[in-house]
């Protein structure tokens, strides 16, 4: 099977540099990429897929699907394809949505022998509020069977957990009033954010090391010589499990309404951004990730499960069994979000490493295709690790 998925791939990898280059030389922000998701799907309907845009009332969103006409598993495999302000693909999404399109078309014409379908799903605006997060609400994933993706970094790794995340917007509204002349006529919203930001450093000592707080105070006031009466901060609250984050998202909104009651203002909440859940990989599909990259590299494989990033894919992995594992685009350490990083994707070394992790995508879409024991013990898994102490995440739009 490795020497027909090298084969295959040879054959279309062109194709695959094309699609990602012409990305890269078109960056988009989240919700506006519609050059991208149209050249994804240009090249998926060229492939035979059947493509059904606008999924989930997005439109930069897309599903494409292949259906062998045998009985099989639906195996999904996601791209991303936004950019980053100021920095265009500075996180490498014009190769990761092209090898998750590359191992579907790849997987495509190895599916008729095994039966199933392969379904590659356009998923808009990672970098903000995340497509997979809508898609996962409206029920998407529950047709599926499994879920697939890979991340460019700077090594082969395997899919580890992400820290749920928990975006919060905190408003105040108080009375101007002259600053020198008439400051007991005010109701100072500023005097209620440093209170909420100074409660929130304090709660920082008595959280978990593994959560993260993290925020910054987008409206101030407009003049020294006026009293604000509103104030906005925007933060993240970061955590492990959602169970946590629950809970550290609660103490949080108190440290808001300790400076509403303390200033006398009035305190609006609100999601500035959708959350995203913390991710659940699922082992069983990850032992095969791991054999496809000992498959079609001699590149070392970094295993470690460190948690420091939240990922709208954690979602996706509450919702079938799923997998976000990564690949190397750069033979040396460069940080993500960066110029320099972007520039990484066009380079021999990249090309090269995108033709791998598509082999290696594919290879694992071929696997569940053709195991029925191992989808059994996925979902097993996903049904014993993932099924238990789910908690519905904090919604938004209290005031006091």
């Amino acid at each position: 099977m490795k020497e027909k998925i090298l084969k295959i791939e040879k054959g279309l990898s062109l194709s695959f540099k094309s699609l990602s280059d012409s990305i890269y030389e078109h960056p988009e922000l989240g919700f506006q990429e519609y050059h991208a998701s149209k050249a994804h799907m240009d090249l998926l309907k060229n492939h035979g897929f059947t493509i059904e845009p606008n999924i989930v009332n997005l439109e930069t969103a897309f599903m494409a699907t292949y259906d062998s006409k045998k009985p099989g598993p639906k195996i999904c495999y996601m791209a991303e394809y936004d950019a980053l302000p100021q920095i265009g693909h500075g996180c490498g999404h014009n190769m990761l949505g092209t090898s998750s399109t590359g191992a579907a078309i790849v997987l495509r014409y190895l599916l008729d022998e095994f039966g199933g379908q392969v379904i590659l799903l356009g998923t808009p605006a990672e970098e903000t509020s995340g497509a997979k997060v809508t898609m996962a609400r409206a029920g998407l994933f529950k047709q599926f069977d499994v879920a697939l993706m890979a991340h460019p970094d700077t090594k082969y790794r395997l899919s580890t957990p992400s820290l749920a995340l928990q975006p919060l917007a905190f408003e105040f509204f108080g009375k101007t009033s002259h600053a020198a002349s008439a400051p007991f006529e005010g109701i100072n919203a500023l005097d209620a954010m440093l209170i909420t930001y100074t409660a929130i450093n304090a709660l920082r000592q008595e959280i978990l090391p593994s959560a993260r707080i993290h925020g910054v105070i987008t409206h101030g006031g407009e003049a020294a010589n006026i009293i604000p009466d509103y104030t906005r901060a925007e933060f993240y609250i970061r955590a492990e499990s959602k169970n946590y984050l629950q809970q550290l998202t609660k103490r949080v909104l108190n440290c808001a309404k300790a400076g509403a009651l303390a200033s006398g203002c009035r305190l609006e909440t609100s999601e500035y951004e959708l959350p995203f859940d913390n991710m659940v990989s699922n082992e069983s599909l990850n032992q095969v990730f791991y054999e496809a990259i000992q498959l079609f590299t001699d590149d070392e494989i970094i295993t470690d499960q460190g948690a420091g990033v939240s990922l709208d894919a954690g979602n996706v992995s509450h919702e079938l069994p799923c997998i976000h594992g990564y690949f190397p685009i750069a033979d040396h350490d460069i940080p993500a979000h960066t110029l320099e990083f972007a520039q990484a994707t066009q380079t021999p070394y990249a090309y090269q490493k995108l033709d791998e992790i598509i082999c290696i995508l594919a290879y694992c879409g071929y696997k569940v295709a053709s195991d029925p024991n191992l989808l059994k013990a996925a979902k097993a898994e996903y049904d014993n690790q993932v099924k238990k102490g789910v908690i519905i995440p904090y919604q938004g739009g209290e005031s006091i």
